[in-house]
């Protein structure tokens, strides 16, 4: 499953991208701003980050530049609404991948995604795939095994007041 960070200011897009990315299967984390983002690029590796353009914090022409600073093969897709004094060129220059402008056809940000996911798969090495794989692994056990060992627990004192 492809991740991807969705960071924007407006909480309507927040959902309604989250709800889009999710209905196609992709794993999709939220946040408002761009110190947010960066700090979450620390513990996640998403094949694509959607950020808007004019984040609080770090901008999204910030984020692009600080993640193609790093070994980072992610893909950035720069948002905008189309009233915004967004420079295509810089945004270029900062080095997203791809610009769409707000408001926007679900169909023409799916589309924009896939390409990007797409792109950031092929880059891939193999030694990248089973870190990918085991790091995936690794939050999955951390998020099910609480609920194994309560299970377990359950089981014993039902076993041992059974005696």
């Amino acid at each position: 499953m492809s991740a991807i960070l969705l960071a924007d200011r407006s909480p309507h897009a927040r959902r309604m991208g989250e709800r889009i990315l999710e209905e196609e299967g992709y794993a999709v984390v939220c946040v408002a701003d761009g110190t947010a983002a960066l700090k979450l690029l620390t513990n996640i590796d998403p094949d694509v980050v959607v950020a808007d353009a004019f984040l609080p914090g770090c901008s999204g022409l910030d984020l692009c530049r600080q993640l193609k600073k790093q070994k980072r093969r992610v893909r950035l897709i720069l948002t905008a609404g189309l009233l915004d004094p967004l420079d295509e060129d810089e945004g270029r220059r900062a080095g997203c991948d791809a610009i769409i402008r707000k408001p926007f056809e679900a169909t023409a940000f799916l589309e924009a995604v896939r390409e990007q996911v797409q792109l950031a798969q092929a880059a891939r090495t193999p030694a990248e795939d089973r870190e990918r794989i085991a790091a995936e692994v690794a939050r999955q056990l951390d998020a099910a095994l609480p609920k194994f060992f309560e299970e377990i627990a359950e089981k014993v004192l039902i076993a041992l007041r059974g005696r």
